[in-house]
């Protein structure tokens, strides 16, 4: 347990210290925003695609942990939106508790898996995101179109622009390219986008928590942590069941686990900002997860080590 907590302390920290950094006032506000798409546009992208460029795709694990992911987020949601008459929130609210329980922050997912599991872990995790982007992006540009307080309809190029604009998803996706083409690796260009992604994940936990706030927390206390537990307590057995039954070995099972315990996305902030969803629920979504998993992560990891 020690070494456990040990692995996985120094992410938190970073994100404490991002924290740390906007309360302090260290970097003017205005500051932030261009360091986070520094991180999201190139700096994750040139972490991702060499990742994926030289993972060993060949057995059957990566599939077994993609597919776990997909499906535990498809019921996760299902039963999300088959619950909405009886959770008590405007429609605006609803689709934040809708990205709370099934949207997950790569900035801290990726560091995590790093100090628990290395490169192999890290490739099957770059994988993991392939897969689940494309699928959390569709329901939850879907969902905020239907019942956001702008309701501007969803068209399928619309749809299609809004998906396949992530850049992490692209990244997956050149990477993806690269490894079924079977690419040698490329001197100067290896180089580069190793060089790029050894900043992406100190800075990208720095910028996760500096973007964390509270104020809504308290103020809306039972719907942040109802949907809390679901994507802390809920989620990381499910996916981690999902890949035992389609037959993922331990290491697949491991960051399976660890998929389903990462925090709330920040990204899903700016989406309801952007489509009209409750902005300031889903900050306050994202800024408890993130305290919880600090606790959870640990916890679900000894359990594992255990099993």
């Amino acid at each position: 347990m020690g070494a456990l907590i040990a692995g996985v302390l120094p992410v938190f920290v970073l994100i404490a210290i991002g924290y740390g950094l906007r309360k302090s006032d260290f970097l003017p506000d205005a500051t932030w925003r261009p360091i986070e798409k520094l991180s999201i546009h190139l700096l994750y992208p040139g972490f991702l695609i060499p990742a994926i460029w030289n993972a060993d795709l060949s057995g059957g694990s990566a599939g077994a942990a993609g597919a776990s992911a997909v499906i535990a987020v498809l019921i996760v949601a299902a039963v999300t939106l088959l619950s909405k008459p009886l959770i008590k929130v405007d429609g605006p609210a609803f689709t934040s508790v809708l990205q709370g329980v099934i949207r997950w922050n790569s900035f801290v997912f990726l560091p995590v898996i790093q100090s628990v599991f290395g490169t192999e872990g890290l490739a099957l995790a770059a994988v993991m995101i392939a897969a689940i982007i494309p699928v959390t992006n569709i329901v939850c540009v879907v969902a905020l179109a239907r019942w956001g307080a702008d309701q501007r309809g969803t068209r399928p190029l619309a749809l299609a622009k809004a998906v396949f604009s992530n850049p992490i998803l692209l990244a997956c996706l050149i990477g993806l390219a690269l490894n079924f083409a079977g690419v040698p690796r490329l001197a100067g260009i290896s180089d580069t986008l190793e060089l790029l992604g050894a900043a992406a994940l100190p800075l990208g936990l720095i910028v996760a928590g500096a973007g964390l706030s509270f104020a809504e927390v308290a103020r809306r206390k039972w719907t942040v942590a109802g949907v809390s537990f679901v994507k802390l307590v809920i989620m990381p057995p499910l996916m981690w069941g999902l890949c035992v039954l389609l037959g993922g070995d331990e290491l697949a099972q491991g960051v399976a686990l660890l998929c389903g315990a990462a925090p709330g996305a920040a990204a899903s902030y700016i989406l309801a900002r952007q489509m009209g969803g409750d902005a300031p629920l889903m900050a306050g979504i994202v800024a408890l997860t993130t305290v919880g998993s600090a606790l959870s992560i640990p916890i679900l990891l000894a359990l594992f080590h255990l099993a």
